[in-house]
């Protein structure tokens, strides 16, 4: 076992705490998810647009992504506080009718074509399949007792599914992060400057299945100043 798994399985739930620290991050969890996007934003900028006002030199619709992730996230902490998160398909749909507004073909539904991996020989699994994929993926988390490998396989897990035209790996993270947020524990967030790091493992990750090195990188991610609040 890891020390970084040592750490987790050292540290207490704290639900509201959990909240709590995720809600005031909001500006920096959008300036992240956008950049990973290659969508160059800084973070005043991004507290700027969150704040209500338009940001010259950028396109609409790389505004647009910003909004309905900050928006994503807010429906998300509601859907936490008031105890009615799972991961289910009808949540993940409710998420994605946020998250992915405008930006993929259908939003707030799964694909209904088949869809290529960008870099990856990986084919994603034909949309006829991807309802039988998602009881498959539910049985599986059930089956794991480790809170953060039951996060980190469900946004995996649903990376590699790609179960919508697009928004798949930014839901992953919002789907893991609900995970964790129900059961009491801080967020795990993908900084923007370790993109580079993060795109090649998931290439390889997509092409291989194995999930060990994205697990590895994945709990590397937790802030050990936050992890600190629950121990």
């Amino acid at each position: 076992m890891s020390a970084a798994k040592d750490t987790v399985w050292a540290m207490n739930p704290d639900p509201a705490m959990a909240r709590q620290l995720a809600v005031r991050d909001i500006p920096a969890l959008v300036y992240d998810a956008v950049n990973l996007e290659g969508v160059a934003m800084t973070l005043p900028e991004v507290q700027t647009l969150l704040d209500g006002i338009t940001v010259g030199g950028h396109k609409i619709s790389d505004q647009n992504m910003a909004l309905n992730q900050a928006d994503a996230w807010k429906h998300l902490f509601t859907l936490v506080a008031d105890n009615r998160f799972s991961f289910t398909k009808p949540i993940a749909l409710e998420i994605h009718n946020i998250a992915g507004k405008e930006e993929a073909l259908d939003w707030g539904a799964f694909r209904s074509g088949h869809v290529t991996i960008s870099g990856a020989d990986y084919e994603p699994p034909s949309p006829n399949a991807l309802d039988n994929v998602w009881t498959e993926i539910e049985a599986e988390l059930a089956a794991i007792g480790d809170i953060y490998d039951q996060a980190i396989t469900a946004f995996l897990r649903m990376a590699r599914a790609q179960f919508f035209w697009d928004v798949n790996k930014r839901m992953g993270r919002f789907m893991m992060n609900g995970i964790l947020l129900a059961a009491g524990y801080p967020i795990i967030n993908v900084p923007a400057k370790r993109q580079k790091e993060f795109n090649q493992l998931m290439l390889a990750f997509y092409d291989s299945g194995d999930m060990a090195a994205m697990k590895t990188f994945l709990r590397d991610c937790l802030n050990p100043k936050i992890i600190a609040n629950f121990q």
